[in-house]
């Protein structure tokens, strides 16, 4: 017994002599490296809360700031509550269409109306319309809708803080959809700040302020979801699409940043989907403002030509010298741009001296000029550049949701061609059966087959063919002949008159088999 404790006693004490010689052996750092540390640690921390106050200090100056934006790092509860005070609800009213036509008359009923059956019939019940805007300035005026205030006899303007005011309309822009109205208050108003709409990205948090289906000062977030989208004017639009919830009654709301400024003014909707709103850009709303205060309307430059992109395929169809600019496709009679000359296939280059990449940024250049002032535009033609000074006229207002309902179509059939088109020739002997100019000579599409290389390139029926790759066809056999003499994989140009627009286009078709 004694002699195996002796023999444990021996191991435990190999073991624990074993363990102290590691510990020893270990090497400790210097007391001043651990102050050291504590030191660098404590700069560390330093260091990061200023990277947290100011992160544009410690990042490189060549690479862009990534910080994540999301709902919850923005705090929206206080932008709402900033904004909120600046957005009023716009009532706009206007009499019946037969109760202004009464008054107008001096009370007197027309043919078919009972006098005793008018009142009962609602013909005195005020028509009424609901909408949103926002205060810009201490001193009234208002930004919203045209479409808002369009026809209204009488407007007005509920506060936030419920007073109710009348408003008069300073000016409206049909083409843009923007008005500018104005109430008078003893004190100053709360107001807006307007934000920088050309510095929005998409993906970008935003929020929209409404009256929506009359529920007031709702506040919905979502983000930028498009820039640039066309809805109505090809050559003027350029709306801000987003997923904030809009609906009806938001229209002349406040579309607004993460820092809290209006960015745009919620115009229209996507009656397909819940989550698609469009806005106008402020900044096209403070292009126009000067002139809405002073002449209550806003005039435009223009030229009085229908344009469009030069593309590869146009350029390779039409054998372009050069891939950019604006192609003329049609010339209004009488306008600047006849009157200087300008032709179908003139690709607009320059407008004095600063290039045109598209066509809408050509259009905008000339719109934002003042009728009757002078521009020059280079183009070129055939290869040849040329220079012209066009004399400005004033725009006319866009026609928004035209409907046109085109004359009856003949049933003749003739074809079809190997562009899977049904066409029928219009000369002299037949263009007054048809809804179009006095001596206009083409084909006629009766039919587009589907899943044809017409159908792809956008071909629609009513259309007339005037011209393939700047060869006039008159006849099947002359368009079978120009067709025939392409290959494979080439592109057409067909230069197209609409009827129902009255307009002439050009649209290219690929020539593969399918």
């Amino acid at each position: 017994m004694t002699r195996q404790f002796a023999w444990i006693t021996a191991v435990l004490t190999g073991i624990i002599g074993m363990l102290i010689g590691i510990i020893l052996s270990t090497p400790r750092p210097p007391v001043g490296d651990e102050r050291t540390r504590a030191q660098d640690a404590a700069a560390t921390a330093a260091a990061s809360r200023t990277a947290r106050v100011n992160p544009a200090s410690s990042a490189p100056a060549s690479e862009p700031d990534v910080r994540p934006s999301s709902p919850t790092s923005i705090n929206f509860a206080d932008i709402a509550a900033r904004l909120n005070p600046a957005v009023v609800n716009i009532d706009a009213s206007a009499r019946s269409r037969r109760a202004r036509r009464l008054a107008e008359e001096g009370g007197r009923p027309g043919p078919g109306d009972d006098p005793s059956d008018l009142g009962r019939r609602g013909a005195d019940v005020p028509r009424r319309g609901t909408g949103t805007g926002f205060l810009i300035d201490a001193e009234g005026h208002i930004l919203t809708n045209h479409h808002v205030i369009e026809g209204a006899e009488r407007l007005t303007v509920k506060l936030a803080d419920g007073r109710s005011l009348l408003a008069d309309v300073v000016g409206s822009d049909p083409d843009t959809d923007i008005a500018l109205i104005k109430v008078t208050a003893a004190s100053p108003l709360p107001h807006a700040s307007l934000g920088d709409s050309d510095a929005l990205r998409v993906g970008e948090w935003v929020c929209a302020i409404g009256n929506p289906l009359a529920y007031e000062h709702t506040v919905t977030v979502g983000v930028v979801s498009f820039l640039g989208r066309k809805l109505f004017d090809a050559g003027l639009d350029n709306y801000i699409q987003t997923d904030a919830a809009i609906s009806f009654g938001n229209s002349g709301g406040p579309l607004i940043n993460s820092r809290g400024q209006v960015i745009g003014i919620n115009s229209a909707i996507s009656r397909q989907a819940n989550n698609i709103g469009f806005a106008v850009p402020i900044n096209q709303a403070r292009g126009v403002l000067p002139q809405l205060k002073k002449l209550g309307r806003v005039e435009r430059g223009y030229i009085g030509v229908t344009l469009r992109d030069v593309d590869p395929d146009l350029q390779s169809s039409l054998k372009l010298s050069r891939g950019d600019g604006a192609l003329v496709q049609d010339v209004t009679a009488g306008s600047p741009g006849a009157r200087v000359g300008l032709r179908p296939y003139d690709v607009i280059v320059s407008v004095d001296g600063g290039p045109v990449r598209t066509y809408d940024s050509l259009i905008r250049e000339i719109a934002s000029r003042a009728p009757g002032s002078t521009t020059k535009l280079e183009y070129v033609r055939d290869g040849r550049a040329r220079e012209v000074s066009v004399k400005l006229a004033e725009r006319p207002q866009s026609v928004r949701d035209r409907t046109v309902t085109p004359a009856e179509r003949s049933t003749q059939r003739i074809g079809p061609s190997e562009l899977g088109l049904v066409l029928v020739e219009i000369d002299e002997s037949n263009s007054h059966r048809f809804d179009v100019p006095a001596g206009m000579t083409g084909l006629l599409v009766q039919r587009v087959e589907p899943l044809s290389v017409a159908y792809d390139g956008g071909i629609q029926r009513g259309e007339i063919i005037l011209e393939i790759n700047r060869q006039a066809v008159k006849s099947i056999a002359g368009f079978r002949r120009v067709v025939g003499s392409v290959q494979p994989g080439d592109v057409l140009a067909l230069y197209i008159y609409d009827p129902e627009t009255d307009q002439r286009t050009i649209r290219t078709v690929h020539t593969e088999s399918r």
